[in-house]
């Protein structure tokens, strides 16, 4: 059995609290979510475990006392102990999917741990959690719900909107509820994807350039990594044109993409061609 460690599995530290730990679980969740484009079962079932581990008080300190002792092999200690049904034993688990399913329109936990390729039908007999006792949750079904979904499975070079063919009221309503959908993704601790801001600046060429093309070079003053790229132009490039360079503006946040670099083009007179040359 690989070596994993369930804090490094789910990204926190051993003194992080109940909280944090549910937190860090929510997110995880969210990003390998078998409904996402991004989701992965195996990695899914590995956070699972870490989770129910490290938010059942008991097992935790078993666990922690078996990385004292242990070190690295604590985890393969710790299941020489525990069987899949001891571990998953009263986690809520599926109640957090079912907070997931709720807020963002993925199929409910019994449909996804019954999965062949998942837990099987024997995931029953790990006696999660029953349902009851979790944050504000909102339907998103039907056309907007279907919206929704194909916008957080869209990969991050995809741009993100709602499906074609609604009524303007449909869209409307899609928007009011993503607003909805977020406030309850941040009380729950979930972070959902950011783009990130779009970048403009001014390319300076000579007419020479501007009619020939080709590669020219820009200095591209990104904060903490400034360095010169070369930039390919049309022939016969009109000033104030904008060259969109996809992917140079600011970095996303939680997996979202980033934006582009927008430059304007600006032809340099004569005279100003020639103090550069001097």
């Amino acid at each position: 059995m690989d070596q994993k460690d369930y804090y490094k599995i789910l990204g926190v530290s051993e003194n992080t609290d109940s909280s944090g730990i549910k937190k860090a679980y929510r997110n995880l969740a969210f990003r390998y979510h078998p409904d996402r484009s991004t989701g992965n079962e195996e990695m899914m079932k590995e956070i699972n475990e870490a989770y129910a581990v490290l938010s059942n008080p008991v097992k935790r300190n078993e666990y922690n006392a078996l990385r004292q002792n242990y070190g690295s092999f604590a985890r393969d200690q710790f299941r020489q102990t525990y069987t899949d049904q001891d571990i998953f034993r009263d986690s809520d688990i599926a109640q957090i999917f079912e907070e997931l399913s709720r807020v963002f329109g993925f199929s409910k936990p019994e449909d996804i741990f019954s999965r062949n390729n998942f837990y099987g039908t024997g995931y029953r007999t790990f006696q999660f959690k029953g349902h009851g006792g979790f944050g504000p949750g909102f339907f998103f079904y039907g056309p907007i719900g279907k919206a929704y979904r194909g916008g957080i499975n869209a990969s991050p070079d995809q741009t993100r909107q709602v499906a074609g063919g609604y009524s303007f009221l449909s869209k409307f309503i899609g928007k009011v509820a993503s607003v909805l959908q977020k406030l309850v993704a941040r009380n729950l601790g979930i972070e959902l994807p950011e783009n990130g801001a779009d970048l403009y600046d001014v390319i300076n060429i000579t007419q020479e350039e501007a009619n020939v093309g080709g590669k020219v070079r820009y200095r591209y003053n990104k904060r903490g990594n400034p360095r010169d790229l070369l930039i390919t132009l049309p022939g016969q490039i009109k000033a104030g044109k904008k060259v969109k360079l996809k992917g140079l503006g600011e970095e996303g946040k939680y997996g979202g993409k980033p934006g582009d670099l927008f430059l304007k083009i600006k032809i340099r007179k004569p005279e100003e061609v020639k103090l550069c040359n001097s």
